[in-house]
């Protein structure tokens, strides 16, 4: 068992981070001041922070500073010089060296766009680090087209019609709670009608997410698009995106009226165009499931649609990914994003299966690579970026648009820098103050505890944004 012991400094979570590439197994003791890694060596090693210099060395060992070239505050040096000590122990490196954060695209933009800081200072690779300064810049050219007094909105849907293996989203199994749906659409419209008497401007952006939006039926889909049209200060300039999501909760009628009110963007997820790799997932549709929706989402004047693929899947080699990424592009959608297989709580998944701890789907990373050229080749560029813990080969997930057809939800969301109003259960609202400042409000996460309390979470919303520009 491996025991990192932390003296001179409280960034517990900064090392649990690093040591989370490297092995599972922790657990903090702040009190006692250490943290332990069962699946790491049996040895003890020493983070230690003193007179503004940081050390990280074996217990029993002489102390021996770490610091490589570029200063950084203490909180980030304790990370860097514990990455630095674990790949000289272990051989092993990560694609995004010691920038475990969720948004690397802002270390970006502190180091002015510049791919060698980023991998001086941080580990990073060459070639993630090239990806880090494209993306941020275009997410900043963007973010400027989003004026800074206005309101993005985002719609949460927690259901969907199974669970995918690798998913742990607090999505409900319909078939087991159908009566729950019915029941969330009222919550929704409610919750919508209190709110939105009090917004103040246009919205730059609503975006209905999930779960899977789709998977009220008819009737209920209908009520929702109406409720959120009729009631939310949608002008011409809204941008408004919904989560089509998988094909086997999409038809024809839904497709009309998300037409009728005036939606042009669409997801439609494949994950994967491998139907051995869909059906094991436990996802409920086909191959050409999605081509056929895709097809008519495209006769019905749906002008801008994203597709999301996931890499290093269970089940599959890299090739199947940039098998299923050509298949893709040859659909020619307006957006493609690119995520990496990662470990979710709950998911049925394990962490192993997610890390490939036995090495199954070497070569992702290569793969993931290539893709990034492929899609460059066919005129789609990197606009908006974000990582997560326990992701398989230490990857991310990239969004990729055709110039123009880019999501600015997604932007603002990613950025921090504009002020979210969220619907539905588990959502987060976001308030931006001058100066940058954020403070966020949560929504409860379960559903039918939402619906229970959709008074009070309306009002603690209005609350939330008392004495602001938006309510």
């Amino acid at each position: 068992m491996l025991k990192v012991k932390v003296i001179g400094h409280e960034n517990f979570y900064g090392l649990t981070d690093v040591l989370r590439l490297f092995w599972g197994g922790l657990s903090e003791n702040r009190e006692a001041g250490y943290i332990t890694c069962q699946e790491g060596p049996d040895m003890v090693i020493i983070s230690e922070a003193r007179d503004g210099e940081v050390f990280t060395y074996q217990e029993g060992t002489k102390p021996v500073n770490g610091v490589l070239e570029g200063a950084l505050p203490v909180n980030r040096e304790v990370k860097r010089s514990l990455y630095v000590f674990l790949t000289k122990l272990t051989g092993k490196t990560f694609p995004w060296g010691s920038l475990t954060g969720i948004r690397p695209t802002l270390v970006a933009v502190e180091e002015n766009y510049n791919p060698e800081a980023l991998s001086s200072k941080y580990c990073v690779r060459e070639d993630k680090a090239k990806l880090a300064c494209e993306t941020a810049f275009r997410e900043g050219e963007i973010l400027k087209k989003i004026p800074e007094d206005t309101l993005g909105v985002y719609v949460g849907v927690p259901f969907c019609p199974t669970r995918c293996e690798y998913c742990s989203f607090i999505s409900q199994d319909i078939v087991k709670h159908m009566d729950r749906l019915p029941l969330y659409a009222q919550a929704l419209e409610k919750e919508i009608k209190l709110v939105a008497p009090g917004m103040k401007k246009p919205l730059n952006s609503v975006y209905m997410g999930g779960g899977t939006p789709t998977v009220f039926d008819n009737k209920e889909f209908a009520q929702v698009i109406k409720a959120i049209r009729e009631n939310l200060p949608i002008d011409a300039n809204t941008e408004f995106t919904v989560e089509a999501g998988r094909p086997d909760t999409l038809n024809e009628y839904k497709l009309d009226v998300m037409a009728d009110a005036g939606i042009e963007r669409i997801c439609i997820n494949p994950q994967t165009m491998k139907d051995e790799t869909l059906s094991r997932l436990g996802r409920a549709h086909t191959v050409q499931n999605i081509i056929d929706m895709y097809e008519l989402a495209r006769k019905k004047g749906f002008t801008n649609i994203n597709m999301d693929l996931i890499a290093g899947l269970k089940y599959e080699v890299p090739e199947d990914y940039l098998n299923s990424l050509n298949k893709v592009i040859q659909l020619e959608p307006d957006n493609i994003t690119v995520h990496t297989l990662y470990k979710k709580r709950r998911a049925n998944m394990s962490r192993e299966d997610v890390l490939d701890v036995e090495g199954t789907r070497i070569g992702t990373d290569e793969a993931v690579a290539r893709g990034y050229g492929i899609l460059a080749e066919h005129g789609y560029q990197p606009y908006y970026m974000y990582r997560q813990k326990d992701t398989g080969h230490g990857l991310e997930n990239t969004g990729f648009a055709k110039a123009g057809k880019e999501c600015y939800y997604n932007v603002a969301m990613m950025t921090d820098k504009r002020s979210v109003l969220s619907f539905g259960a588990g959502g987060v609202t976001k308030r931006i103050f001058d100066g940058g400042r954020l403070e966020r409000c949560p929504c409860i996460k379960d559903a039918m505890g939402y619906i229970r309390s959709v008074e009070e979470m309306a009002q603690r919303k209005i609350a939330f944004f008392e004495g602001s520009e938006f309510l």
